[in-house]
C-alpha cells in the first residue's frame, strides 16, 4: 500500500472512531441535554440565553367585544404571576400533568406586552406582527372576534410564531381555516349546536319557526350554520336568515321585521355589545309577551356569556345558550382559578378569563415539557396532549385540527339571582362524547411544523 493510501486509510478510520465515540456520548446522555441541543436551532425570537421571554397578550380593549378583552387581559396577567411563581399558583396547583416549576418558563422569568385589536382583523394583524417583529415575543394569545383569530392565526403561521386563540367560536378557526401553529381551547359553533339541541327539544318541542339574525363574519356565519342544521333536524322551520353589521348598536330596523313573519323564535347570533343591545330591543319590543302559532314567542342566545348577561340585566332571564365555562362549577380547578381571580380582582372571572388564563398555562407547560421554545417541538408537545385540573373534565387538544374537547355547558338566564354576578343557570353539563365530530367535516390543511 502507497504513503497516500495509509494516510488516507488511517483518516477514514479515526474518523469513523469519533464519530461512533460521538453518537455513543449522545445516547448516553441525560435528556435534558438533549432537549437543550434544540436551543442551538435558529427560530424566530429565540430567547437564546436571555433571562427573559416574552408573551404578546393581543385582546380587543376597543371596540364590540371590548368587555371581553378586559377580562381576557385580567386573566393573562393573572397567569403571568402565577408561572413566574408569584400568588397562590391558581390552576397551577390543579393542573395535570404539569411540567411547569413555578420560576417561570425554563427558568425564564416571563414578561408581556400588550395590543388592541379593536375587534378588527386588519388592527389584530397589524398588532400582532409588531409584537413579534418590535417586541420579539415567542407566543401570540388572546382575540374575542373569530375574524381576528383566523386573521392573527395565519400571520403567526407564516413568522413561525405559536397563537394561542382566545374566544374564538367559528367552526372555521379550527375547521377550513386551521393552521399548525394555532391552537383553540375554547369549543365551537358545532358544539353549541349538539349541546343545545336536546334541550330545545324537550323544552320548545319540535313544531317552531325560526328567525335567525346573524353577526356578519366567520362565527355569525358558521354558529347560523350549526344551529339551523341542528334545529331543522328537530323538525323547526327557518323562516329567515338576516345578516347584521358588528357593531350595529341600533338594531330596530332589523327586528321590526320578526313581528310579522310568523316565526315564534328568534335566534340571536350576536356576541358582546352586538347581543346585549339586540336582546334589550327585541324584549322592548314585546317579542318576549307575544304568542305566536298558539305558541309562546321565544328568544335563544346560543353562545352566552357572564359579560352579556350582566349588560343584558333583566332581559336575559329564562334565556338559554351554551357557554364554555362558568364561574359557579365545583371542580378544583375551577374553583382554585375562581379563588386566584377573585382575590386579585374583587369578582369572579368569565369564561373569556377561563380560557384565556388556561391557554398562557398550557403553552407554558408545553415548552417547559418540551425543553424549548423552538416552536415545531412546542406544538408536538400540544399536539394530542391529554389533561385535567383545568376545569371542565378531562380535555384533549386533538391532534388533527388543534380543537379542544371537553365538556360543554347549557345554561339559562337565572330567574332568581343571588348576587350580580350570579347570572347564568347551569342546566346540563354535556359530555364532550355528545360534542364531538370527525376533525374531516370542516376541511382545512393544519400545514408545516417548519415555516
Amino acid at each position: 500500500m502507497s504513503d497516500d493510501k495509509s494516510k488516507t486509510s488511517e483518516l477514514s478510520r479515526r474518523g469513523f472512531i469519533k464519530v461512533g465515540a460521538a453518537a455513543l456520548t449522545a445516547a448516553n446522555m441525560p435528556m435534558f441535554f438533549m432537549k437543550d441541543a434544540w436551543a442551538a436551532k435558529d427560530f424566530r425570537n429565540n430567547p437564546g440565553n436571555a433571562g427573559t421571554v416574552k408573551f404578546g397578550f393581543n385582546v380587543p380593549q376597543t371596540g364590540a367585544y371590548a368587555d371581553e378583552g378586559a377580562d381576557e387581559l385580567r386573566a393573562y396577567k393573572l397567569a403571568v404571576k402565577h408561572i413566574n411563581g408569584e400568588g397562590d399558583g391558581g390552576m397551577l396547583n390543579t393542573m395535570k400533568p404539569l411540567t411547569l416549576k413555578g420560576n417561570g418558563i425554563l427558568g425564564k422569568k416571563l414578561e408581556y406586552v400588550t395590543g388592541d385589536t379593536q375587534t378588527k382583523s386588519d388592527a389584530a394583524r397589524a398588532s400582532a406582527k409588531r409584537m413579534i417583529e418590535k417586541d420579539g415575543v415567542v407566543m401570540i394569545t388572546g382575540g374575542s372576534s373569530s375574524g381576528v383569530a383566523v386573521a392573527v392565526q395565519g400571520l403567526c403561521q407564516e413568522m413561525g410564531v405559536v397563537f394561542m386563540a382566545g374566544l374564538t367560536h367559528s367552526n372555521d378557526t379550527t375547521g377550513k381555516d386551521k393552521r399548525r401553529y394555532g391552537f383553540r381551547h375554547f369549543f365551537n359553533a358545532y358544539m353549541s349546536g349538539a349541546a343545545l339541541g336536546p334541550v330545545l327539544k324537550q323544552e320548545m318541542g319540535t313544531d317552531r319557526k325560526a328567525y335567525h339574525l346573524t353577526a356578519d363574519y366567520t362565527w355569525g356565519w358558521t354558529q347560523e350554520e350549526s344551529i339551523k342544521n341542528t334545529t331543522e333536524a328537530l323538525g323547526w322551520k327557518t323562516t329567515a336568515a338576516v345578516r347584521t353589521p358588528v357593531g350595529a348598536g341600533d338594531f330596530s330596523q332589523y327586528i321590526t321585521p320578526v313581528l310579522n313573519s310568523g316565526a315564534d323564535v328568534l335566534i340571536l347570533n350576536h356576541y358582546g355589545k352586538d347581543m346585549i343591545n339586540s336582546l334589550t330591543q327585541a324584549v322592548q319590543f314585546g317579542l318576549r309577551d307575544k304568542q305566536v302559532n298558539g305558541k309562546n314567542f321565544e328568544i335563544v342566545v346560543p353562545l352566552f356569556s357572564r359579560l352579556m348577561a350582566q349588560g343584558a340585566g333583566e332581559n336575559i332571564k329564562g334565556i338559554l345558550g351554551t357557554t364554555n365555562w362558568n364561574w359557579s362549577l365545583q371542580d378544583e380547578g375551577s374553583k382554585a382559578f375562581v379563588k386566584s381571580f377573585g382575590q386579585e380582582y374583587g369578582f369572579p372571572p368569565s369564561m373569556a378569563a377561563h380560557t384565556c388564563y388556561v391557554q398562557a398555562l398550557l403553552y407554558a407547560n408545553a415548552v417547559e415539557a418540551a425543553g424549548t421554545f423552538y416552536p415545531p417541538e412546542v406544538i408536538k408537545q400540544l399536539e394530542g396532549f391529554k389533561f385535567d385540573g383545568m376545569g371542565n373534565g378531562p380535555t384533549e387538544y386533538r391532534a388533527e385540527d388543534h380543537q379542544c374537547f371537553k365538556d360543554v355547558l347549557v345554561v339559562r338566564g337565572n330567574q332568581n339571582p343571588t348576587s350580580q354576578f350570579d347570572l347564568l343557570q347551569v342546566q346540563q353539563i354535556v359530555p364532550r362524547s355528545q360534542v364531538e365530530y370527525d376533525a374531516k367535516i370542516f376541511g382545512g390543511e393544519l400545514g408545516p411544523y417548519e415555516v
